[in-house]
């Protein structure tokens, strides 16, 4: 990953026009419980949005700006288009939710009866999935310059596992939010030795999850899970982006173990083309990447990846008997948003299918992202390079970790 010119949601305060309250939709009854399920996870203190939203106080003088991004489908961030198969963490609000809170803001923003207000969502001390079983630091403070370009930092974190433990789900928190941009938690085994290699693949070593902005938690589904052996450690990639003020920062990661017998271990695949040149000026340069499946594999979760030249991502299982099936279409990649697609019903790839990715990328002045038109562009991890990775989880069928351990 790389740098981002990130525009996460800076608008400045804009004030409603005062209007006749309507008694039909109010903040407390209608529109709170929106926020609640939709926006909560980002829109509250110490998260990646710039502003809490869990109160009428704190979402009243916003009501022009949420009505703007909400009617536009930018918030919140959803990049699946057309034909994609169906997500079970899918953000986007139905098209009545939009109506609301539309209603709301024309309505002059009205509070509503405090008796109509829904609990409010709670979270574990910060913690999205709950309170984890453990929580990983990196050793020390890491000092963050007020400028400059920081390469990529690698610090190892040991987990001190003296058993084999199934890591149901993740959550990782950038200790300084406003100085990482993203965070890679890979697995390093005992005996393996961290490389400086595969760039963002990061070939040979298992990646636990990740933070960046607009990325969810990582959850595997019940009876799968990930496999950290006793004697790991996890190996942090930081990605620093000075803000214009020195800081320090210690991020962290919070561990769910599985609570319920694991069937099957959750391994990481990636499609990936790192060869690509992308010539100067070209407005629609195309990449492709492929993964074939070694056997019977059930996908979990997809995650497409590139940079601020990014125009469009597209996954498509090609079964051996030839048929096609587009698993994600991502027509408008947005680098500010690396989100994460976890499938609603499993997806069965039999034994030979191609995981095809196609990817676009523009390198013209037409793009307002592009550091610099007139140079060629290849495979790097910063900013003005760029990558291209079909990330995406998966199972193997046949296993039966059941069955092997009686």
């Amino acid at each position: 990953m790389g740098k981002a010119a990130l525009t996460l949601f800076f608008i400045l305060p804009v004030t409603v026009a005062a209007a006749p309250a309507a008694k039909s939709v109010t903040f407390t009854r209608d529109v709170a419980p929106i926020i609640y399920n939709r926006c909560a996870e980002c829109h509250r203190q110490g998260q990646s949005a710039p502003m809490s939203l869990l109160t009428y106080e704190q979402a009243r003088p916003w009501a022009a700006s949420i009505r703007e991004k909400v009617s536009a489908r930018v918030m919140p961030p959803w990049l699946a288009g057309p034909g994609s198969m169906h997500f079970v963490n899918d953000r986007s609000l139905s098209q009545k939710e939009i109506d609301t809170v539309v209603a709301w803001a024309d309505a002059g923003a009205p509070k509503g009866d405090d008796r109509a207000l829904p609990p409010m969502p709670k979270f574990a001390d910060g913690w999205t999935l709950g309170q984890p079983d453990v929580v990983l630091k990196i050793g020390e403070d890491v000092p963050v310059p007020a400028e400059g370009v920081i390469p990529y930092k690698y610090f190892t974190i040991p987990t001190n596992f003296t058993e084999d433990k199934w890591i149901h789900a993740s959550e990782i928190h950038a200790g300084n939010p406003g100085v990482v941009h993203h965070i890679i938690a890979f697995i390093l085994e005992p005996g393996q030795t961290w490389g400086q290699r595969g760039g963002g693949g990061r070939g040979g070593f298992n990646k636990l999850s990740g933070f960046a902005p607009g990325e969810q938690p990582k959850v595997f589904p019940p009876g799968t899970a990930k496999l950290v052996k006793a004697g790991s450690s996890l190996v942090f990639q930081m990605h620093y982006t000075p803000n214009g003020k020195a800081g320090t920062d210690r991020s962290y990661v919070g561990l769910h173990f599985a609570k319920e017998p694991v069937l099957r271990k959750t391994m990481t695949g990636t499609a990936i083309n790192a060869g690509f040149v992308i010539p100067a000026g070209e407005g629609n340069h195309e990449v492709r990447s492929t993964w074939t499946a070694p056997e019977d594999v059930r996908l979990v979760d997809l995650m497409p990846h590139m940079h601020v030249r990014g125009k469009d991502f597209l996954y498509t299982a090609v079964f051996p008997d030839g048929r096609r099936q587009v698993l994600l279409n991502v027509p408008k990649y947005d680098f500010n948003w690396q989100l994460l697609y976890r499938f609603g019903e499993p997806v069965q790839l039999p034994k030979g299918t191609r995981i095809e990715c196609v990817a676009h990328f523009d390198n013209s002045t037409a793009n307002k992202f592009n550091p610099d038109a007139t140079k060629d562009v290849r495979w790097g991890d910063q900013t003005w390079e760029e990558m291209m990775i079909g990330w995406f989880d998966y199972v193997v069928e046949a296993e039966n970790l059941s069955a092997e351990n009686r």
